[in-house]
């Protein structure tokens, strides 16, 4: 296939290959066992462990062998409308009223930023392999930790350690699984998953990750062509994958209240919406087009279009909404007509400037929701 054969050119030439390990998903009341067990470089407490050794494979690079960036320069919409193109995948974080844009086309290349927005420490994530990008609080137990890669895959999924423990942390969870914060997790940070040109509009004085990273990658380049290709099978995925449905089908993982649904892209892209309740609270999923692949052309701007589905509490000032789609891949509530864009903005109307809350909510593969 031709995704393993860049593949093992990525490993070869520039440690470009996503690393990690993924989580069983234990919970912070899960007990480590002592597997005798460790891996050099690393003054990881490896006596204690959530999850068995022989689940985790190397991805190929060593520790650190995929960069982090740790300390981003920022450009703005204009300039990086220089470089990305409006169809491109971008995580959009909002914290209070800061915005900032992390492109998936410098993610694809060091997969973590440690980073802080609206003064609070966050580090924002991507795995490539499992399609997750997550975005988390670094603030914990009284730190401010900073993360870097393992070198290691777990189900395919890229484990981060923390510099201050060198506890390894699944990515797809947030749950650290091995060291000393092993049963403990991270706080997730809502964020959205847009088309840079949606983000745009969503943000309009937000800023964005710059290209001068302090390495040299080919940015804008997808080191893993063909790899989101309908009927592939996830590298170095030791799961079982269910043959009911395609293993790279994309999903959207919902997780509110203690509650948590799988959303299939399938299920919600033809109306364009889909409202529902969970844990009692009103929740609205909104579907726009215009959001090509990471995964699938040999750059980014060519890969096919995939669109992007995030979540939104659906209520305001305590009223619930009920929304339907406009012919003009737009949504109206039906309580004050206003119109609202995907990223859960009203843009029209009575409601104009108003947002919905973010829901906690994760994009992955079929594959990858099913063993986190």
């Amino acid at each position: 296939m031709n995704y393993l054969k860049k593949y093992c050119a990525v490993i070869l030439l520039s440690f470009l290959f996503a690393a990690g390990i993924a989580a069983a998903g234990g919970s912070s009341d899960s007990k480590p066992i002592d597997y005798q067990w460790s891996v050099p470089g690393f003054t990881t407490d490896f006596t204690r462990m959530l999850i068995n050794p022989d689940e985790i494979l190397s991805g190929g690079p060593q520790k650190d062998g995929i960069p982090a960036i740790d300390n981003p320069l920022y450009t703005s919409l204009e300039d990086a409308a220089g470089w990305l193109e409006g169809n491109e995948p971008v995580i959009l974080v909002r914290i209070g009223d800061k915005s900032r844009i992390y492109p998936l086309q410098i993610l694809m290349w060091h997969e973590i930023i440690n980073d802080e927005l609206g003064g609070l420490p966050i580090t924002v994530t991507f795995c490539p392999l499992c399609n997750t990008g997550i975005v988390f609080n670094r603030n914990f137990s009284g730190n401010t930790l900073d993360f870097g890669t393992t070198g290691r895959l777990r189900n395919s999924n890229l484990i981060m350690y923390d510099r201050q423990t060198e506890s390894w942390w699944q990515q797809a969870t947030g749950e650290a699984v091995i060291g000393e914060y092993a049963g403990k997790n991270l706080v997730v940070i809502p964020a959205l998953t847009l088309s840079f040109s949606e983000a745009q509009t969503a943000a309009p004085t937000a800023v964005v990750i710059s290209r001068e990273t302090g390495f040299s990658r080919p940015y804008g380049q997808n080191p893993y062509t063909g790899y989101d290709t309908p009927g592939n099978k996830p590298f170095l995925f030791q799961g079982t994958i269910d043959t009911e449905h395609d293993a790279m089908n994309r999903v959207l993982v919902v997780k509110h209240k203690g509650e948590e649904l799988i959303i299939a892209y399938s299920e919600v892209k033809d109306r364009g919406i889909l409202q529902l309740s969970i844990a009692g609270d009103p929740v609205v999923l909104f579907w726009t087009s215009g959001a090509s692949s990471a995964l699938d052309a040999g750059r980014l701007s060519e890969g096919r279009d995939v669109g992007s589905l995030n979540a939104f509490i659906s209520e305001v000032s305590d009223k619930s909404l009920a929304f339907s789609g406009t012919s003009a891949g737009l949504f109206m509530d039906a309580e004050t007509g206003s119109t609202w864009s995907g990223s859960g903005i009203a843009i029209e109307g009575t409601l104009a400037g108003t947002r919905l809350t973010p829901v906690t909510a994760v994009q992955h593969f079929w594959f990858s929701a099913q063993a986190f």
